[in-house]
């Protein structure tokens, strides 16, 4: 948990500062001030470790001189309280070496400050705290006035925008959260205040140690006064109560480690005593909770909150799917009524979700890939509901995602923090005859999920839950959707509808089972993956890429998609640049929006970037200018309506050519155009190689990616967010996890929550989808229970293999077992053996024949699967087939004893002898094969006499053949 501190101020001769002074302090130098007539001399200062100055291309080459530079400032400057300088400070994490935190600092100022114009002098800073640990952080100090060859000219208002101050706070958390990731470090920042984030802390600005030095240090040491005090007025809070500390932390994550924790104390607290004090108080919390190892090994806790919460969450899943009352018994007929008509063209698998979710349970989950045509089916349990007299509302964590599902199934639909605001106003209440459709539901967090399941059964409702947790995971703490589906049970859709061309169509299943690699080389071999030598020339070749085809089909709709706002900002101009060459542009409008200062022109792309009920409009909705001028616009939106508004009641707008791939979930267009950046993971590729129905190009640089299996690895990698209930606490049966956290002092509530949990966990018992259906007469009803368990039996196999698949993948990148893909694959192989026992034995069977079954089993051709576990479970019945199979083995492997023999390969004979003293030692416990193989002794290369053959005891075949191997007593077989 990397800390993130961002603050800006202005450096003002009313507060009795001096450009100069400043400038040789934070730089550690000696400097000459013109204005004052004397010289300031910091160069004992210690700690700075990197110092330069970043000039734009239009600025003289000898402002790169500290003191000419900063004397010609305060010369330009004729007030008395005159702004001189505005400094920017920010913490680099700890977690990166000098030369990563002096990178990450250099291509932050570059790309945010010097391409506007401004100088920067950059001094990055390397102290030691009270801890000995690092505190490193960055001081620049940026100029006011634009900069022309001959000098400084007029000053820049718009770069004292607030909102512009919000996006470099937002920029700098998506650059140190892409190279974190980059470095496969796991730790992230956050940039919202703690107020937004619901965290009872106040909070602090960053301060070097030495500040109050300076010269003008009236302000400094007001500001390291301050900073002390917030530190020690947030440590006594903690100390008075150690839950405040829980809250912030979990607000994100659903779990943390012992180094998370210990960082959070360190920040805040005020010297070494009170953070003893501040992780005495917390560790002792009777509200901290152990829960075991993760799949890395280490130590994992929560809070008593957040188990309380996924317990709240859990009994109004289960209370849900008790209750029934908005069934559509006559589903199947209308189905077969509909079938041949225009308006129904569902596949089968869509046909099955439909009959789940408009079966009898008030909570019904449906899980499918991108692109499934998840909102077709909605719409026409949209219309069967609403002819029941149902009404059908709809949902989404972002307004876009509620704005596609609006457009794709015909539910009027708005985000989930606007129908909670109606709630707590006591507006639009959920009621019995409510029918509460939930889209993108892998994106929602446990605490919200929670509150609206729950308001859902107080009312009555039902609700319903489309998503899919391999896409964008939820930015709050929890994994609520998965550990919904896997307790209760899902429709799945995974026949891809989406994308035109069938490998394509595989791809993106690949993408929904965690093989991006295989999606990626899909694409590379189809020539839409794309290298350059830096990403800058990546930027460049997308841009022309896209510009092309542009051009050449006009009636395509297309998007361009990356991880950060940053790229986003710079691809939106390159692209704006392109129409502007091509005359397809009007003339530019200088508007004040919310995110700065932009120009917009007629025929411009837009993307409205608030949510808007009065104009209809969401966050995302993208539209095309009509008209602008600096006070008004109209807009012809994607969806054909026309809105006009004025800038000074909405100027909430940007360029729509780009966007980041998160606020991309749920959008579909023909083309995609993808920058490629470290940032990614598996989650992010997944939802951006898939918003294409015809095609997409993946674009990146060497100086990102050293080659095609480095991207690979970045895009594979798995950051699914973990439930409390995922780690072994919750299955522990005979306390030694209750143990181990009592041994180490972090948990005496431990034993206390884990009593008061129900029996049954969040992942036990899982229930399979039942297929509702019409009363039928009783001599089809055999048949129909028989089909029922048919579908059953194959959902749980590909349930199963993508569970299995998953654990075999991560093996295989090297990278950890994730605990919640542990807790998936036992529930998964528990949820087959209810409805057929063994079968989870003759599918490991089966997969040891043939591994390739895996593979097609988890992208739905689980036919060869299921023919495989029949042939298992027929074998594990009839001695016979187990016999035949047993020659047929053994036959094989004394062939390859001898030809390896042969070959002079001692090892593999070894090894095939081994195998072969297996199935001789596995014999005693078969007595029935070993009476059958006794008349097939020469079958097996014993040449004994008939009369020996009918002697043997139970055992006898298993010790000769064990003998005639020549390895028994080797092996410890022979008695």
């Amino acid at each position: 948990m990397a800390i993130y501190h961002f603050s800006a101020k202005v450096i003002s001769r009313a507060n009795g500062s001096s450009a100069v002074a400043s400038a040789a302090y934070r730089s550690a130098s000696e400097l000459h001030d013109d204005r004052l007539g004397r010289d300031h001399d910091f160069s004992n200062k210690a700690g700075v470790v990197h110092s330069e100055i970043l000039l734009p291309e239009s600025a003289p080459e000898r402002l790169n001189d500290r003191a000419t530079l900063w004397n010609e400032v305060e010369a330009g400057e004729k007030r008395k309280d005159a702004q001189l300088a505005r400094e920017v400070e920010f913490s680099i994490p700890r977690e990166l070496d000098q030369k990563e935190g002096i990178r990450l600092a250099r291509e932050f100022v570059e790309k945010q400050f010097v391409e506007r114009g401004m100088v920067a002098d950059l001094n990055v800073h390397w102290d030691m705290g009270k801890d000995g640990q690092p505190k490193p952080h960055a001081h620049v100090m940026l100029s006011m006035r634009e900069v022309r060859p001959e000098g400084f000219g007029q000053k820049v208002r718009e770069w004292n925008s607030t909102q512009l101050l919000q996006d470099w706070r937002e920029a700098w958390a998506d650059h140190v959260n892409e190279r974190l990731a980059e470095l496969d470090i796991d730790a992230r920042i956050d940039p919202r205040s703690y107020e937004a984030q619901g965290i009872e802390l106040e909070p602090q600005h960053k301060i070097g140690p030495a500040a109050s030095r300076m010269p003008d240090q009236g302000l400094e040491a007001e500001r390291v006064e301050d900073h002390a005090r917030i530190a020690r007025e947030n440590g006594e809070k903690i100390i008075a109560n150690p839950t405040v500390a829980l809250d912030a932390i979990t607000r994100s994550q659903a779990t943390f480690t012992r180094r998370d924790l210990a960082q959070f104390a360190f920040r805040h607290s005020d010297g070494k005593d009170q953070f003893d004090q501040v992780m005495s108080a917390v560790r002792t919390s009777r509200e901290l909770v152990a829960l075991g190892k993760d799949g890395r090994g280490e130590d994992r806790f929560t809070s008593r909150e957040m188990i309380e919460t996924e317990q709240r969450l859990e009994r109004a899943g289960d209370r849900l799917a008790d209750r029934s009352g908005h069934g559509l018994p006559a589903m199947e007929q209308s189905l077969r009524a509909t079938a041949g008509s225009e308006g129904l063209k569902l596949g089968n698998q869509q046909e099955a979700a439909l009959a789940h979710i408009t079966g009898e349970k008030d909570i019904a989950i449906v899980v499918g890939y991108a692109g499934t045509g998840k909102s077709t089916m909605l719409g026409v349990a949209r219309d069967e509901w609403e002819r029941a007299g149902f009404q059908v509302r709809g949902a989404a964590l972002s307004g876009i995602a509620a704005e596609g599902l609006e457009g794709g199934s015909g539910i009027a639909s708005r985000t989930i923090a606007s129908m909670e605001y109606q709630w707590e106003q006591g507006r639009e209440q959920l009621s019995a005859r409510d029918v509460l459709v939930i889209d993108e539901a892998g994106m929602i967090g446990t605490r919200q999920m929670e509150r609206v399941l729950s308001e859902a059964e107080r009312a009555g409702a039902k609700v319903v839950l489309v998503g899919d947790a391999e896409q964008l995971q939820a930015i709050e703490a929890g994994a609520a959707f998965r550990a919904l589906a896997e307790r209760h049970g899902a429709a799945e859709i995974n026949e891809v509808r989406r994308q035109h061309e069938d490998w394509q169509k595989d791809a993106t299943r690949a993408l929904a089972t965690g093989r991006t690699g295989e999606a990626v080389h899909a694409y590379e071999a189809h020539g839409m993956v794309h290298a350059a030598e830096t990403r800058e020339q990546a930027h460049s070749d997308l841009v022309d890429r896209w510009d092309a085809q542009r051009v050449a089909d006009p009636d395509k709709t297309r998007i361009i998609l990356t991880h950060t706002n940053a790229e986003v900002r710079d691809l939106n101009l390159a692209a704006r640049d392109r129409l502007r060459d091509a005359g397809e542009l009007g003339a530019d409008v200088r508007v004040s929006a919310d995110r700065g200062v932009r120009e917009f022109a007629t025929g411009d792309r837009i993307m409205f970037l608030k949510n808007e009920r009065g104009l209809g409009v969401k966050n995302g909705t993208l539209g095309q200018v009509e008209r602008v001028s600096p006070e008004r616009m109209a807009v012809k939106l994607d969806d054909g309506r026309q809105v006009a508004f004025d800038l000074k009641d909405y100027a909430h707008v940007d360029h729509g050519y780009a966007a980041t791939i998160h606020k991309s979930q749920g959008v579909t267009v023909d083309r995609a155009h993808v920058l490629a950046t470290p940032g990614m993971d598996r989650h992010s590729a997944y939802v951006a190689l898939s918003r294409h129905r015809d095609e997409v190009q993946l674009h990146y640089g060497h100086d990102d990616f050293a080659d095609v299996s480095r991207l690979v690895r970045t895009l594979s990698r798995a950051r699914a967010k973990d439930m409390t209930s995922d780690y072994p606490m919750f299955r522990d049966r005979d306390g030694k996890v209750r143990a181990f956290a009592e041994r180490r002092g972090l948990s005496g509530e431990a034993k206390a929550v884990a009593e008061r949990q129900p029996r049954r966990g969040m992942f036990d018992g899982l229930k399979l989808p039942q297929r509702t259906s019409a009363p039928t007469p009783a001599k089809e009803a055999p048949a129909r229970a028989e089909q029922g368990q048919d579908r059953a039996f194959t959902r749980a196999v590909e349930r199963a293999s993508r569970s299995a698949e998953a654990v075999l993948q991560a093996r295989v990148s090297g990278g950890p077992v994730l605990e919640h893909q542990k807790v998936a694959l036992e529930r998964a192989i528990e949820a087959l053996d209810q409805i057929r026992p063994s079968a989870s034995r003759d599918m490991a069977s089966a997969m040891q024949r043939d591994p390739t079954l895996l593979r097609e089993a988890a992208a739905g051709h689980s036919g060869p699967m299921v023919e495989a576990i029949r042939q298992e479970a027929s074998v594990r019945a009839d001695p016979n087939l187990r016999a035949d199979r047993f020659v047929e083995r053994w036959q094989q492997l004394s062939q390859d004893r001898d030809r390896l023999y042969r070959a002079g390969d001692i090892t593999g004979r070894e090894k095939a002898g081994r195998e072969m003293a297996g199935m001789a030692k596995s014999l005693e416990r078969d007595p029935q094969v070993e009476s059958i193989l006794r008349g097939r002794a020469r079958e097996l290369g014993l040449e004994i006499g008939m009369n020996r053959s009918r002697d043997m005891g139970r055992g006898d075949l298993g010790r000769q053949l064990t003998q005639d191997l020549g390895i028994g007593r080797d092996r410890g077989l022979s008695r």
